[in-house]
Order: C-alpha cells, then sequence, then structure tokens
C-alpha cells in the first residue's frame, strides 16, 4: 500500500520526511496567514481598476525623493515614520478602498495592516511595490 511505502521512505531518510514536514507546515502557515490578514493584494493592472472604478485612495511610503522620481499618479506621499491611520488625510476615507504602496512592496504591507486595525472596510496592498508598476510599463508621474 501507499500508506506502507511511505512509512519506509520515511525511516530509512527521516532528514527528507522532516524536511517535507516542515515545508508543508510553512506552507499552510503562509496561505493561512495570507487569507486571515485582512487586507488583500493587487497587482498593478487590478490597481488600475480600482482607480478607475472606485477612486481608489494610493498613499505611497516611499520616501520623498523617491517619491518625487516617480510614483503612480494621484499616490498621496506620506513618510512611514508619520504615517498614522488617524491622519485628516486618512480619518476621511475609511468607507473608500486605500491602497498603501511603497517602493518594493516591504514597508507597505505593515501600513496595509495598521489601518486594517484602524477599521478601515477596503485595505489593499499593492504587491511588489512601485517596482511592479514599473515592470508592467505603466506610467509614473515625477515631481511632488
Amino acid at each position: 500500500m501507499i500508506i506502507d511505502e511511505l512509512l519506509a521512505f520515511a525511516g530509512r531518510h527521516p532528514y527528507l520526511s522532516l524536511a517535507l514536514l516542515g515545508l508543508t507546515v510553512a506552507l499552510i502557515y503562509t496561505e493561512f496567514a495570507r487569507l486571515t490578514r485582512g487586507y488583500k493584494s493587487l497587482r498593478p493592472a487590478e490597481l488600475t481598476g480600482l482607480i478607475n472604478r472606485e477612486d481608489a485612495l494610493v498613499i505611497d511610503l516611499s520616501p520623498s525623493k523617491d517619491f518625487e522620481k516617480g510614483h503612480i499618479a494621484g499616490s498621496r506621499s506620506v513618510a512611514p515614520s508619520q504615517f498614522d491611520p488617524e491622519s485628516k488625510l486618512l480619518s476621511k476615507a475609511k468607507a473608500l478602498p486605500v491602497v498603501v504602496v511603497c517602493r518594493n512592496g516591504q514597508a507597505s504591507g505593515n501600513a496595509a495592516k495598521r489601518l486594517k486595525k484602524a477599521g478601515f472596510e477596503h485595505v489593499y496592498w499593492l504587491d511588489g511595490g512601485v517596482q511592479a508598476w514599473q515592470q508592467a510599463d505603466l506610467p509614473l508621474v515625477k515631481g511632488r
């Protein structure tokens, strides 16, 4: 039977079996965390649709110099150290879709988590950040 063969394999190769078990648990944990985090990731094409259809507020957490070099049209620059879900800019947008972006998609995940905790209904995160936007050959606006 298959189970007998698996047990025999596990007996002959305990390290490989433990590695497989560890990878399986890590994969299940990662997927469960992604599904229950409360905010959704977007690809660049999905973001353009959200901006056009639902007038999404795009918050860019890139440093000022990077923001001036190129940012998504209509996005608002907020320094990560000054990001506050209760700020004037954001407090009016609790019912609107809010998309958080940064240069590479790393810092914006934490900001999206904070927005969700603060009671924002529709929170999104641009997977891959502005770099993914550029790789999709979508335009950036220069300057403030």
